[in-house]
């Protein structure tokens, strides 16, 4: 990660240089001059509390750097070519949410494909990213409104130094091989713990009444 006032002190951005930024990105608010930063600022304001006053160069400076730590990220996804996240669709003017299929290899959920809306927050790595499922699925771990019981994404176990490839790693795990323990659907849990049989048959034919075509190789 670039230092910003390092990397101003060296090349001296100017102000149409500043307009450059601001355009590109979309996480700022432009003021005239300066902006404020309150207290639970990460890295400028770690002695008090109160808010800081910053140039707003320096704020632009620092979200481009998110804004392309994210593009780095989506551009290393598509060029591994994951086999179990397919389809990825992401609006380039807006890098803070992706969409793609999920594509489990175990039954009953091999029989269809399942589109995810991935939203990154402006905090983002700080925050963690929001998973939510846009296609209806029959599992104990996600709920109707298509919420995930992801741990690696919850608020106390979340790193910032999880990249988004590891988050859909461990969704699509969790989806070939629920956690009942841990449910969303209590009634889906206890359907899959004391009645596999029968929890296997209802995901099975849920699956292929709402699941999304496969994609082709």
């Amino acid at each position: 990660m670039r230092d910003p006032e390092q990397e101003l002190s060296r090349w001296g951005i100017q102000a149409a240089q500043e307009d450059q930024l601001l355009r590109c990105s979309p996480r700022c608010i432009y003021t005239p001059s300066f902006a404020n930063i309150s207290s639970h600022s990460r890295k400028r304001n770690k002695g008090g509390g109160g808010n800081q006053i910053f140039p707003i160069h320096l704020l632009l400076w620092k979200a481009s750097d998110f804004v392309y730590e994210e593009a780095e990220e989506l551009e290393e996804i598509r060029k591994c070519g994951m086999k179990n996240f397919r389809n990825i669709q992401v609006d380039e003017a807006n890098l803070l949410t992706w969409q793609g299929l999920i594509v489990p290899d175990n039954p009953p959920y091999d029989k269809g494909a399942f589109r995810i809306e991935i939203n990154f927050p402006a905090e983002y790595p700080f925050k963690p990213p929001k998973v939510t499922f846009k296609t209806k699925i029959y599992h104990p771990n996600i709920d109707e409104k298509g919420q995930v019981c992801l741990p690696v994404i919850s608020a106390e176990n979340w790193k910032p130094a999880t990249k988004t490839d590891q988050v859909i790693q461990s969704l699509i795990a969790l989806v070939n091989d629920p956690q009942p323990e841990h449910p969303l659907r209590a009634d889906l849990a206890e359907e899959y713990s004391k009645d596999r049989k029968k929890f296997l048959k209802n995901a099975e034919e849920f699956t292929k009444k709402y699941g999304e075509k496969r994609p082709v190789d």
